[in-house]
This record gives structure tokens, C-alpha cells and sequence, in this order.
């Protein structure tokens, strides 16, 4: 009985130290980098059932204190990866949360709407993530009824003050609710902000991502067509994100619907977005896709952007220097990011062409920047893909903006990079229509889409007459190169548009370039020649 009483007496001390604050803390102690398997991603023998080993060879000093260990596995069919990473919870991972890190074991929990089976974990002890468990911890069958009967006044008691704590906490935001429906302003940040109409944000909604959207639909409700393509129509939408009478529960998003025959073309753009290393401020934010099987409609839901695609605000706008500088740029940044084979933070992922880039693909955000939509004819160059594979993805595109060798149906299928130097070719063209609206060049001319005096939607051969008979391509007057700035971006168009693929420029030079003539930003003389339109105004004037 005493050993009995002496035991109680610990469990109940060591329960008060838990449940204190730990103001006792020593604010001066150093903390230590963690030591973390690191590895990148790697082909693994681990089902995914039990307790498997990483099997990363290397160590790492993670480089930040606050860094802690982290275990990824994924299953794509028959293929299983594991990669091993430090990272810092205060930051998203991948677009996700780590709440698990304070584990002393690395214990998976899956994760949905990753495009694969996906299961990360993430843990505070020295390589901790080089054992990881997809089953419960078990204690040995011997000791659970020892514990047990040790526990159960403990247990009780735990359980009284988790109830008290969570009933305290239920009553508080209860009477906390009316305060912000009551005018006091919502913390909005980049984990739960949403597109506004007017307010410039162009975050994801949390709501929207948390749902399972294989079982439930997001509450939308269409609000006007925005645009229209070969296989789907866009709309401006709400997202009902809440039920109150006299609110605006309402907030905008893009709505872009396929009917049930572009079925392929739906799911070619779902798998694109759905890869977690696309996601970049240069291109489309994607919220999510879902099968609206009543109505036989596929569904793709992304940010809102009101000032439209690059075509429209160029049509309705003179710009200035700085405004060719950051849409070119931004432009530049966002088909560099699709076309590199590595994430800004060194991780591998796979490249991707998207084979129809053209103004009216790019959307212009409210900080002007430039974001690239429109996946469907999209290509993901994975290294598994065959020259007959390449070979069977066809001549796609615009024909407008088709490379030369895209038009001959003459791309070097041995060499991946040869996709993306059509790309290139393509963004050149997109940089002169920028260029020509730009009120440094002197004399600015209404808008005219590039070889403006072939029809209005040329075919193939007609394009084949200007761009390859003709080794024509759009003018660039004498005029437009007194300005430095500008000089600079026409030698860049020049030499993405070359006849010759090999001799383009890469994406990510051109990126480059853009960022160099950051100090050029001042020497325009110019102001901007026209007041701009804002979105509000451009909506009530289309409701006119």
C-alpha cells in the first residue's frame, strides 16, 4: 500500500508540472540545431503498413534551430517514394501544416488531395524521421494491464480538466462570434484569405482545400461568364462561406467548366494543378476539381482575378516602363518555374511545358504581375515518358503563337528541352504585344495581336507562309529602342524568337534579365499616358 500511495503521489506531481506553464524555463539556453536524415526523393521498398526505415544515408545538421525532422512517402501506382527533410513548422510544407512535430516518433498520418497516395510526418528528436510508423505505437501486451491500473486515477482526473478546459473554451468563442458580426474587422491571412473582388488578395480559401471534395461539393453559385475557349467557359463565381441573414457571406472565385465530351482535357489540367510543386505567385492558384456528375460537367475552381487576361488589359490600357518591367518579368518567372526541374528551395520536381502560352492565357493580378493559366494542353516531361509517348502528344497549340519547328511538326523529340524552347518562342511574342503598348516606345498604336495582318484566327498554313516561307516575324520599329530599358527587351525577344530552337534563349535567362533591369525602372520620362481603369469600373462598364 505505501508503494501504491508513493506511486499515486509521483503520477500526481508529474500531471501539476505537466499542466503548469513553463515559466521556469531557462531564456538563455542555447538551442541546438537537430540532427535529420536528409535525403531527396528516392525509390523505397516501404508498403506503407507497419514500421519501415527511411533508408537515407545521409545526416544533416538541419540549418535552422527551429527546424525539425520530416519523413514523406508517397504511392503513385506500383511506385513508391520516401524523401527525408528538415523544416520549420512555423512555415507550410508542401501547402501543409505540420501539427504533429513535438512527437518523439515520426508516425504518418495520409493527407488527401495530393494526387497520390500521400503520408508525411514530422518529429523533435535527433533523426527521428529515419524509422517511420503508419500503425499505432503499441506497448507490449504485458505491461498494458500494469499501466492501466496505475493510470486510472490519473486518467480520471485528466479527463476532468480536458472537459472543464474544452467546455471554457467552446463558451468563449461562442460569445466572442457576435463581435465580428458586429463590425470588428477578421484577421486575414495567407492560410484562410480568399480573392476579393476589389481588395487585391489572391490567396487560396482554407475551406475550399480542407473539403473532400470526392464526396462534397463546394457551395457555389455561378455569377457571370468571364471567357470562353475551345473546351471549356469561365466564370466568376461565389464561394457561400456562410448562412447569416444580412451578411455577404459571399466571396469570389473562377469557375472554368468542361462538358462531359472535353472530359480528357479537364482531367490532363486537374493533374497538372493537383502537383503540390507548381504552386508559384507567377501561376494560376488552384483551389481544387470536382465532378459535377448532374449536371455530366467537369469542374476546375481557382483564384479570381478581376482585371482579366493580358489581352483584355492590353487592349484597355497604355502602360508604362515599370509596368513592362514587372509584367515581363513576372511572365518571365512564371514559365521559368514550369520549365525548371527544381523547386526555389532545391527540391527535385518534374518540368512542365505548357505548349499554348499566348496573351489571352495570362491573367494580369492586381499587383500587375502576370499568372499563367489554362493547363489542357500542358506536358509534364517526366523522364519515364517515351520519344513515341512525346511523339503521340501531336502538334498543339495556337497557331499564332506556334514555333517554326511546331509548324513543320519538326521538334527534336530526343531532347526534352526542345518543348520548351517552343514555349520560349511563344513568350517572345507575348513580350513584343507588352512592348507595343508601352508608352516609352514613342507613338503608342492600339492594340493588334503579333502578325496582325494575317486573319483574324489563322491556320496552321497560313502561319507556315509568314513564319517559315517568310521568316517573318512581328516589327520592331527603330523608334522603340531609344529607350534602354526597352533596347534590352527587344534584343531578349529577338533572341527567343530565333528561327533556330537551340539558339533561344531559356526561360530562366530571360528571368534573369528582367531582374537586371531593375535599376532601369526610373528612366522613362514617361508617366502613364492614360488613367487606368479599375476592375470595379471595367465590371460596371461590361454591365452597361
Amino acid at each position: 500500500m505505501e508503494r501504491l500511495g508513493f506511486a499515486l503521489w509521483c503520477w500526481s506531481v508529474a500531471l501539476v508540472l505537466v499542466l503548469s506553464p513553463r515559466t521556469g524555463a531557462n531564456p538563455g539556453a542555447m538551442k541546438l540545431r537537430k540532427l535529420c536524415k536528409f535525403c531527396d526523393v528516392q525509390a523505397t521498398s516501404c508498403s506503407g503498413v507497419g514500421r519501415c526505415h527511411a533508408e537515407c544515408e545521409i545526416t544533416s545538421i538541419c540549418p535552422h534551430v527551429d527546424d525539425v525532422c520530416v519523413s514523406i512517402w508517397r504511392k503513385d501506382g506500383s511506385n513508391m517514394t520516401i524523401d527525408t527533410i528538415c523544416h520549420n513548422p512555423a512555415h507550410k510544407l508542401l501547402d501543409l501544416v505540420l501539427d504533429d512535430y513535438n512527437n518523439s516518433k515520426c508516425e504518418m498520418r495520409e493527407k488527401k488531395g495530393m494526387g497520390v497516395q500521400f503520408f508525411i510526418c514530422s518529429c523533435s528528436e535527433e533523426e527521428c524521421n529515419e524509422h517511420i510508423y503508419f500503425t499505432p505505437y503499441r506497448l507490449d501486451s504485458q505491461v498494458v494491464p500494469v499501466v492501466l491500473v496505475s493510470l486510472v486515477p490519473l486518467l480520471v482526473l485528466t479527463v476532468l480538466v480536458i472537459t472543464s478546459f474544452y467546455i471554457y473554451r467552446v463558451y468563449r468563442q461562442r460569445n466572442a462570434g457576435p463581435m465580428h458580426k458586429k463590425g470588428a474587422p477578421l484577421d486575414y491571412n495567407d492560410d484562410h484569405a480568399i480573392i476579393m473582388d476589389d481588395k487585391g488578395s489572391d490567396s487560396s480559401s482554407m475551406q475550399a482545400n480542407n473539403l473532400n471534395h470526392n464526396t462534397e461539393l463546394l457551395p457555389i453559385e455561378l455569377d457571370s461568364q468571364v471567357g470562353k475557349g475551345r473546351f471549356a467557359e469561365v466564370y466568376k463565381a461565389k464561394l457561400k462561406q456562410g448562412s447569416s441573414v444580412g451578411e455577404q457571406p459571399f466571396e469570389t472565385v473562377a469557375v472554368k467548366i468542361f462538358q462531359d465530351e472535353e472530359h480528357a482535357s479537364w482531367k490532363n489540367e486537374k493533374d497538372i494543378f493537383s502537383d503540390a510543386d507548381l504552386r508559384h505567385e507567377n501561376v494560376l492558384h488552384f483551389l481544387t476539381a470536382e465532378e459535377r456528375k448532374a449536371q455530366k460537367q467537369y469542374w476546375l475552381i481557382t483564384a479570381y482575378h478581376p482585371w482579366g487576361n493580358l489581352q483584355e488589359y492590353l487592349t484597355r490600357h497604355i502602360i508604362s516602363w515599370q509596368d513592362l518591367w514587372v509584367l515581363g518579368g513576372s511572365l518571365a518567372r512564371g514559365v521559368a518555374h514550369l520549365h525548371s526541374d527544381r523547386t526555389l528551395c532545391g527540391r527535385y520536381k518534374v518540368p512542365i511545358v505548357h505548349r499554348d502560352i499566348k496573351s489571352s492565357n495570362i491573367l494580369v493580378k492586381n499587383d500587375l504581375t502576370c499568372c499563367l493559366c489554362d493547363f489542357g494542353l500542358g506536358l509534364r516531361l517526366d523522364n519515364s515518358l517515351s520519344v513515341d509517348e512525346l511523339a503521340n502528344s501531336g502538334q498543339v497549340g495556337t497557331a499564332r503563337y506556334m514555333a517554326p519547328e511546331v509548324l513543320e511538326s519538326r521538334i527534336n523529340l530526343e531532347n526534352i528541352e526542345s518543348f520548351k524552347q517552343t514555349d520560349v518562342y511563344s513568350m517572345a511574342l507575348v513580350l513584343w504585344e507588352i512592348t507595343s503598348r508601352c508608352n516609352a516606345i514613342g507613338e503608342v498604336k492600339e492594340y493588334e495581336p503579333p502578325f496582325g495582318k494575317v486573319r483574324e484566327h489563322p491556320c496552321v498554313e497560313s502561319m507556315k507562309d509568314s513564319v517559315l516561307r517568310d521568316r517573318g516575324r512581328p516589327e520592331i520599329p527603330d523608334s522603340w529602342i531609344n529607350h534602354p530599358g526597352i533596347q534590352i527587351v527587344c534584343g531578349t525577344i529577338d533572341e527567343c524568337w530565333d528561327h533556330d530552337p537551340e539558339a533561344r534563349l531559356t526561360a530562366h535567362c530571360v528571368a534573369e534579365r528582367f531582374g537586371d533591369m531593375e535599376h532601369l525602372d526610373k528612366l522613362s520620362s514617361h508617366s502613364d499616358a492614360e488613367e487606368k481603369t479599375t476592375p470595379a469600373e471595367i465590371s460596371a462598364a461590361d454591365e452597361k
